[in-house]
C-alpha cells in the first residue's frame, strides 16, 4: 500500500510576486545577451554580462526550493519530489530540443547539419531530451546542449534537485553555511583561472557550471533557512533597477574580480530584498505574468538565435537593422514564451499533476 499524502503536503506554496517579477526580468536580460553576443564581442556589448542571469536563477532556485520543500519533503517522499520537479521542468526540455531540431534541421539562413549522419542527430536529439550532456557540433562551439544551449543550466539544476533531494534537505544549516564557503573558494579559483563566470555551457568549461550552481544554490537556501530577508520599502521598481545593473556593468580588466562580487554578495542580497519586500496592487499583475512566462522563454529562445546567427552571418545587416531584429525579435519570443505558457507548458503540467492525484487515490484504494 502506497503512502498516503494529503492535498496540503503536495500543494504548491505561495509564491513571492517579487522573485517571480525578477525572475522574468532576468530572462529578457538573457536573451537580449545571446542577441547582442552573437554581434558584438564582450566591451562593446551593452548588456555583456546578461549571462551572469543564470547565476541570479541559481540562487533564486535555492531560496524557492528550500521555502517550499524544507518542511515536507520528508513527508512527502524522494519520489514525489521528483515527480514534482520532472512536472515542472521537463516538458519545456522536451518542447526546447524539439524546437531546436527543427531549427538545426531547417535553417533557411545556413547551418550544416547534412555533414552529421542521421544516426548522430537522433543521438543529440535524445541526449537532449534525456538531459544527457553531449558537446558534439562542432559549429555551435561544443555546447553541451547543441540542440537548445540554454538547457546546460537545466541539467546543473536537475544535480542540485538530486543532491537537496538526498543530502542538502537533511543538513542543518551551519552544515550548508560550510559548504558555501568551500563553493564560494571553488568559484573565486574557477572566476580567477577563466577570468570570469561565463563557463558552463561547453564541453571544455563543463564544471565551471558546477562552481556557478554549487554557491549560488546554497546562497539562496541559507537565505531561507537563516531568514536573512531584508524589509525594504524599494519595490519591485526597484530591486528590478538593482538586478539589471548588474546585467549592464561594463567590462574591465577586473572582470573575473567585479562578477565573482555580484555572484558571491549582490545577488543573494538581491534575492533577500526582494523576498522581504512590499508589492503593490498596481505592479501584481505584471510580476505574476512575468514569473510564469520566464521558464518558457529561456528554455524556447535558443533556437531562434541559432536562426539569428546565421542569418547575420549571411547578409552583415546595418546596426539600425540590427536593432530593430534584436528589439522586435525579444518582443515576439516574449509572445512565444506567453503562447508556449497557455497552451502548452501549463496544460501539460495540469494532465501530469491530474493524472498523479488519480493514480494516488487508486493506490490508496488497493
Amino acid at each position: 500500500m502506497t503512502k498516503e499524502l494529503s492535498p496540503e503536503i503536495l500543494k504548491t506554496k505561495q509564491h513571492f510576486e517579487i522573485l517571480d517579477g525578477l525572475r522574468g526580468i532576468a530572462a529578457v536580460a538573457i536573451v537580449l545577451f545571446h542577441f547582442m553576443e552573437m554581434v558584438y564581442a564582450f566591451p562593446k556589448n551593452f548588456i555583456g554580462h546578461g549571462f551572469l542571469a543564470v547565476d541570479f536563477f541559481f540562487c533564486l532556485s535555492g531560496f524557492v526550493i528550500a521555502y517550499a520543500y524544507d518542511d515536507r519533503i520528508e513527508k512527502m517522499g524522494i519520489k514525489e519530489f521528483f515527480t514534482s520537479r520532472l512536472i515542472r521542468l521537463q516538458p519545456l526540455v522536451v518542447l526546447g530540443s524539439i524546437l531546436g531540431l527543427l531549427a538545426f534541421l531547417f535553417d533557411p539562413f545556413g547551418g550544416s547539419p547534412e555533414v552529421y549522419s542521421a544516426g548522430k542527430v537522433v543521438l543529440i536529439f535524445i541526449c537532449s531530451l534525456l538531459m544527457i550532456p553531449f558537446p558534439v557540433i562542432t559549429e555551435r562551439s561544443f555546447n553541451l546542449f547543441g540542440l537548445n544551449a540554454p538547457a546546460w543550466s537545466l541539467f546543473w539544476e536537475y544535480v542540485a534537485n538530486i543532491l537537496y533531494a538526498f543530502i542538502l534537505s537533511k543538513l542543518k544549516r551551519n552544515y550548508l553555511l560550510i559548504l558555501a564557503i568551500l563553493s564560494a573558494i571553488a568559484l573565486c579559483y574557477v572566476s580567477y583561472r577563466a577570468e570570469g563566470l561565463l563557463g558552463g555551457w561547453s564541453g571544455s568549461n563543463f564544471w565551471d557550471g558546477g562552481a556557478r550552481i554549487a554557491y549560488s544554490f546554497l546562497a539562496g537556501m541559507l537565505i531561507f533557512r537563516f531568514n536573512w530577508i531584508i524589509s525594504s520599502k524599494l519595490g519591485f521598481t526597484g530591486i528590478s533597477i538593482l538586478l539589471s545593473l548588474a546585467f549592464l556593468m561594463p567590462y574591465s580588466s577586473w572582470n573575473w574580480l567585479t562578477e565573482l562580487l555580484v555572484v558571491l554578495l549582490y545577488f543573494p542580497l538581491i534575492v533577500a530584498l526582494g523576498a522581504g519586500a512590499k508589492l503593490t496592487d498596481n505592479v501584481k499583475k505584471f510580476c505574476v505574468f512575468s514569473g510564469k512566462i520566464s521558464y518558457p522563454l529561456y528554455m524556447t529562445h535558443y533556437a531562434v538565435i541559432w536562426l539569428f546567427l546565421n542569418y547575420y552571418t549571411k547578409f552583415q545587416p546595418a546596426t539600425f537593422e540590427l536593432a530593430l531584429i534584436i528589439g522586435i525579435g525579444t518582443l515576439l519570443l516574449i509572445g512565444i514564451a506567453y503562447l508556449t505558457m497557455v497552451f502548452y507548458d501549463t496544460p501539460v503540467r495540469r494532465y501530469f499533476s491530474n493524472k498523479r492525484k488519480t493514480g494516488r487515490k487508486q493506490a490508496n484504494q488497493n
